[in-house]
C-alpha cells in the first residue's frame, strides 16, 4: 500500500520565499559586505603606510587617520637616500630574469622533449634543490664568493638569485611543454629543422604565457630578496633597497614618512607588474595542470 506525503502549506511557502529572487539577492548582498569587509582588514596595512607616507615629518604613533594635509616630504627625502638603492635591485630583479629564463627554457625544452638519459634524475635533484633552506645557500656562497671576488657585486647578486629562479622556471617551462602538440615539431623537424630551430622557431612563441609567468616569479623572487643582499654585500657599494630599507629603520626612526615612503615604492613595482601581466600568469600556471 503506497502512502502520499504531503507537505504543509507553511513548508512550502518557506521555501518558495527562499528561493525567491529577493531572498537570492540579500544573500549576494551579504557575501558582498563580507567580501569587502575581509578585503579591507587585508589592505588596511597597506593604506596606514600610504597614509604614513603622506604625512609630514613626524612620528607613527601620532599619525591622524586620514591624511588632511598631504606632503610629499617623504617621498623627496626617500629618493634622494634610496633612490640608487631602487635601481640597484631593478638592474639585479631584471638580471637573475634574463640569465634564469635563458638556462631554465633550454633545459625545460630538453627534459621535456629530448630523450636525455637521466632525466629522472636531473628532476628529483631540481625538486631537491628546492627544499634546501636559503641561509645554508647563503652562508655557503659566502666563502665561495669571496674567494672568487664576488662579494659586493651586482653580478653576484645575480648568480644568487638566479640559483633559485632556474630550478623554479625549469618546473614551471616544463609542465606547460609537456602539453604542447608533438606534431608540430615533427612537423618542423620533416622540413629540416634541427632542435634549436625547432626550441626557437616553435617551442618559445608557444610558451608565451608560461615564460611570463616565470619572469614575474623570478623577479619578484630577486626584488624582494633579503638574506643573500644581507649576507653577500658588507659595504655600501652595492645595496638593493630591501637591504636599504632595513638600515633605514634599524637605527632610531624620528621620520616615519620617509620609511613608509620607501616601502610604497618599492612595493610599486611589484603591484604593477602583477596588474599588468595577471591573465599571462593565470593562463601560464593553469596550462601544464592538465594533459
Amino acid at each position: 500500500m503506497t502512502t502520499l506525503a504531503t507537505a504543509s502549506p507553511g513548508a512550502t511557502a518557506r521555501r518558495r520565499r527562499r528561493h525567491t529572487p529577493h531572498a537570492r539577492g540579500r544573500g549576494g548582498i551579504v557575501h558582498t559586505i563580507i567580501g569587502i569587509l575581509i578585503l579591507a582588514v587585508l589592505l588596511f596595512p597597506v593604506y596606514w603606510m600610504l597614509n604614513v607616507s603622506l604625512q609630514h615629518s613626524s612620528g607613527a604613533v601620532a599619525t591622524p587617520w586620514l591624511p588632511t594635509h598631504p606632503s610629499l616630504h617623504g617621498y623627496s627625502k626617500a629618493l634622494h637616500d634610496q633612490g640608487g638603492h631602487l635601481v640597484t635591485s631593478l638592474v639585479i630583479a631584471l638580471g637573475s630574469v634574463v640569465l634564469s629564463l635563458a638556462i631554465a627554457a633550454p633545459g625545460a625544452y630538453a627534459l621535456a622533449h629530448l630523450r636525455i638519459r637521466g632525466a629522472g634524475v636531473v628532476l628529483l635533484v631540481i625538486l631537491i634543490s628546492q627544499m634546501i633552506p636559503g641561509i645554508v645557500v647563503a652562508n655557503a656562497l659566502y666563502s665561495v664568493y669571496a674567494n672568487l671576488g664576488l662579494l659586493n657585486s651586482v653580478w653576484g647578486l645575480i648568480l644568487a638569485d638566479s640559483g633559485l629562479g632556474i630550478p623554479f622556471a625549469m618546473l614551471i617551462l616544463r609542465a606547460f611543454m609537456l602539453t604542447l602538440p608533438r606534431s608540430l615539431m615533427e612537423a618542423a623537424e620533416v622540413d629540416g629543422a634541427g632542435p634549436v630551430r625547432v626550441f626557437v622557431s616553435i617551442v618559445l612563441p608557444l610558451c608565451r604565457n608560461a615564460m611570463i609567468t616565470a619572469a614575474l616569479f623570478i623577479f619578484l623572487f630577486a626584488w624582494g630578496d633579503f638574506l643573500f643582499a644581507l649576507t653577500l654585500t658588507t659595504t655600501e657599494d652595492v645595496r638593493p633597497i630591501t637591504l636599504g630599507l632595513y638600515t633605514y629603520v634599524g637605527t632610531f626612526v624620528a621620520d616615519w614618512s620617509s620609511v613608509m615612503a620607501t616601502a610604497m615604492m618599492a612595493s610599486l613595482p611589484a603591484v604593477l607588474l602583477l596588474v599588468i601581466a595577471q591573465r599571462y600568469v593565470a593562463a601560464g600556471t593553469t596550462a601544464g595542470a592538465v594533459k
